[in-house]
């Protein structure tokens, strides 16, 4: 019994770099697809922002209604694929949204002309240039590949 028992412990032994390499990558997507939570954290910050900067104009509250709509598919890919990998660390998710937010605000802040980032701003979202499918398209990739595994 004891020759079989040092084999088998190298064998273990061997893989473990293999599985630690893994779970170095599972946990780089992972941080990607938070990626996803933190354009979603821009749009509903700068949506929100602009909605009370430029006096309650509704078509900042539909952009990030619109946007939701186009994206909920590509936000529950990455919960699920997250949740595949092995699941976030607790407060993962919300440093992703407060990156994201502090990220738009910055820039809004240092804009000089306030109403005319609102205005750009809320023409991307509405083009659909700030959706997941065309800021992140290789991370989405990648996600959509391991779902379908």
């Amino acid at each position: 019994m004891r020759p079989l028992f040092f084999p088998a412990i190298f064998c273990l032994a061997a893989l473990i770099p293999a599985v630690r390499a893994q779970e170095n990558a599972d946990a780089a997507l992972v941080g990607e697809l938070m990626a996803f939570q933190g354009s979603k954290a821009i749009v509903s910050a700068m949506t929100t922002h602009c909605y009370e900067t430029t006096g309650l104009n509704s078509a900042y509250k539909t952009a990030n209604d619109n946007w939701y709509l186009r994206n909920i598919g590509f936000l529950d890919l990455a919960d699920r694929v997250i949740n595949k990998l092995g699941g976030a660390s607790p407060g993962q998710i919300e440093a992703a949204e407060t990156y994201g937010g502090t990220q738009i605000m910055s820039a809004f802040n240092q804009a000089e002309d306030k109403d005319a980032f609102c205005r750009s701003f809320l023409e991307r979202v509405d083009s659909g240039a700030l959706d997941i499918d065309k800021q992140l398209s290789g991370i989405l990739k990648r996600a959509q590949d391991i779902a379908a595994q």
